[in-house]
């Protein structure tokens, strides 16, 4: 048997082994590790982040970065938030070198180079921070949950947002569409998947796996989500379609368990019925609309035969804001006889009552229509959040929903009112520019004739 001998390289071990240990005696230092056997320091996290930013070896770098967000993760609440609050006064631009690019731009307001100086002084050090802690293996989750716990500290503490102005500024490069790959998700999905689609559904919650079946495995159900290269297994958005005859008015037929499916080739109209975003740290980050318009995309070359594409979507607010209007004796959206007529809502089993339910019909689709198409935020904005949504994305509101969700959520947020979006592709882009410039509403002629004559 001849056997192959490595020759060995004359100092090789020798100089590894220095590395290793001066590698390991600082990675000890800055960790807080004093060796085996020894009692464990909590390390300083902004001290962390100080040695990320002086480094310029990779190598170390990512150990650090590893090291700071395991750290933070460790961390019990009151070390993360003065974490925080550090990234906010500590990792800010630095004052002087912001001086000094801006006095060598009014020296010379043509300099190119001077510009591109100021700008880059101006430019807060935890953005560097947070570029070089994205670089450690998992860096890109541990961020989004690292701006999850920011957002639960930001009303409380205003100087946080800064540091959420950069996590949002950074996250929309990263989570730019093109990064995003959109998959079909079926009952033969991975159960790690299938499971997070359960968890995170914010609309209609998901029962047990039966009514996840239900959802994904008929020929008359699809399911889409947007994933990231980074988040391999975690949904960044997910949306529900149910492929249907006609326009659906109610959720419970589309969630009935014993209800008979169709052909997918004998649908015409896709109804989107739930979107929900799963990752809170992602907030401000978009992807519904390009996500609505892609799946839109792909029904339209697998089922060439679908010819509406529309929603059936919550008014998460409405109820809050009927009660508001109903307190307020000087709102001009309801008048007298709406507000005698809604005492009746006080009745919890009011949907039940045939006669009460009818009529409370026509205040209701009133007040609603009111609610859409009059009552403004104290931005100027229309005050549902879905309907800016979809509005902005170019839809037309087309059709008011009573009674279209009668579970407890359902009539808790909205009396159990719903409504239908109408993508109307021909009509999209249009309707999309009127609501950006000017806030105009696309509505259809049966929701504007709701509105009450006296509020035209």
């Amino acid at each position: 048997m001849i056997k192959t001998v490595e020759t060995p390289r004359p100092g090789r071990p020798a100089f590894l082994g220095e590395l290793v240990e001066v590698l390991t005696e600082r990675g000890r230092r800055l960790l807080g590790r004093r060796g085996a056997g020894a009692a464990t320091e909590a390390p300083d996290l902004c001290e962390l982040g100080e040695a990320l930013l002086s480094r310029q070896g990779e190598a170390s770098g990512v150990a650090i970065a590893q090291g700071l967000l395991a750290a933070f993760e460790d961390a019990d609440e009151a070390t993360r938030l003065a974490f925080l609050q550090n990234l906010a006064d500590r990792f800010g631009p630095d004052p002087a070198a912001v001086r000094a690019a801006l006095e060598a731009v009014q020296r010379d307001p043509e300099d190119g180079r001077a510009i591109e100086a100021l700008h880059d002084a101006a430019e807060p050090r935890r953005q560097e921070l947070f570029r070089r802690l994205n670089l450690a293996p998992g860096g890109t989750a541990a961020l989004v949950r690292m701006r999850e716990e920011l957002l639960r500290h930001l009303k409380g503490n205003p100087a946080l947002r800064r540091v959420d102005g950069d996590f949002a500024h950074l996250f929309a490069s990263w989570f730019n569409r093109g990064f995003l790959v959109l998959r079909h998700i079926d009952w033969n999905t991975p159960a790690s998947i299938l499971e997070k689609i359960i968890r995170y559904e914010a609309v209609h919650a998901i029962q047990n796996w039966d009514d996840l079946r239900n959802r994904l495995q008929p020929t008359d159900r699809r399911c889409y989500g947007f994933f990231h290269p980074q988040l391999v297994d975690e949904p960044l958005i997910f949306v529900e379609v149910a492929l249907t005859k006609e326009i659906p008015d109610n959720v419970a037929g589309l969630l009935d368990l014993d209800r008979q499916p169709i052909e997918a080739e004998r649908a015409s109209t896709a109804v989107f019925y739930s979107i929900s975003n799963t990752q809170r740290g992602l907030a401000g980050v978009s992807f519904g609309n390009f996500l609505i318009k892609q799946v839109v995309e792909e029904l339209k070359a697998e089922l060439p035969n679908i010819r509406s594409f529309v929603t059936l979507s919550p008014v998460p607010g409405f109820a809050a804001w009927l009660a508001g209007q109903c307190k307020d004796a000087m709102s001009e959206l309801i008048d007298a006889d709406q507000r005698l007529a809604f005492a009746l809502l006080d009745d919890p089993g009011w949907h039940k009552d045939p006669a009460k339910a009818e009529s409370l019909r026509p205040p209701l689709l009133a007040a609603a229509a009111a609610y859409f198409l009059r009552a403004r935020d104290g931005k100027g904005r229309i005050v549902d959040p879905v309907a800016r949504f979809h509005l902005g994305n170019g839809a037309r509101l087309e059709r008011l929903n009573f009674l279209g969700d009668v579970s407890a959520n359902g009539l808790k947020q909205s009396h159990g009112l719903m409504v239908n979006y109408l993508y109307d592709l021909d009509r999209i882009e249009a309707n999309h520019e009127a609501f950006a410039e000017r806030s105009a509403i696309a509505a259809s002629d049966s929701v504007k004739r709701a509105l009450p004559a006296s509020n035209p």
